[in-house]
């Protein structure tokens, strides 16, 4: 008897221990993706202000369009990268409204990038395919979230592909912006994910990249 109970109280503390440890890690790991989200806060506030000061200089009578170009989908790459890791810590944790807020620089951000664009486009002419991605960010069903897994490999791939030739600009489309209800209004975006190819192309479903590219110019 005496045995057993020196078992139990063996195997109870080193449960005990065990779940400790467990719980330690998990609020380590969670002060660590609190912080890497923090870091992505004051980036984005910095992010916010150079675009504005890149749209400001694109509303200019004269500037070189080579340069424009570049700059704009040189920052339109860095601002994916961003947001890509952003996503990682959304799918690791739960959706507060820190998240959901800090979502909401990235869109406002992309869609300064795709005004400037505009700007570019209007004074250079069409030097670059331009793919803008309204997708479901708010509870999106099962079936939603894997189809929009599946274009988002197939926009990663042919961006890779392209490389500077496509500027790749995804924005979430029921995160409650105005101006991105404004520009799905222009555009007639009435569904979610709706992929729009140079301002003039609208689709809704893809499988592979030559659905999208054969629009390209």
């Amino acid at each position: 008897m005496e045995n057993q109970k020196s078992a139990f109280w063996h195997a109870f503390v080193i449960t005990v221990f065990i779940f400790l440890i467990g719980v330690s890690l998990g609020i380590v790991l969670e002060n660590l993706r609190t912080e890497k989200i923090s870091d992505l806060y004051q980036q984005s506030e910095l992010d916010l202000l150079d675009i504005k000061l890149q749209s400001e200089i694109y509303s200019l009578e004269k500037f070189n369009c080579k340069n424009a170009v570049e700059e704009n989908i040189i920052f339109a790459d860095r601002i994916f990268k961003e947001a890509k890791k952003l996503e990682r810590y959304e799918s690791a944790a739960r959706l507060t409204d820190n998240i959901k807020i800090q979502h909401k620089k990235y869109d406002l951000l992309r869609t300064d990038l795709f005004l400037n664009s505009l700007k570019i486009k209007q004074k250079c002419g069409d030097g670059y395919n331009e793919i803008v991605y309204f997708y479901q960010y708010i509870n999106p069903s099962i079936e939603t979230k894997a189809k929009q897994e599946i274009v988002s490999k197939v926009l990663e791939e042919l961006k890779n592909k392209k490389g500077d030739e496509m500027l790749l600009i995804p924005i979430s489309g029921d995160n409650d912006i105005s101006a991105v209800k404004l520009l799905m209004k222009e555009y007639n975006i009435e569904k979610l994910p709706t992929i729009l190819i140079n301002r003039k192309t609208k689709i809704t479903d893809i499988k592979n990249a030559d659905e999208i590219s054969k629009y390209f110019k």
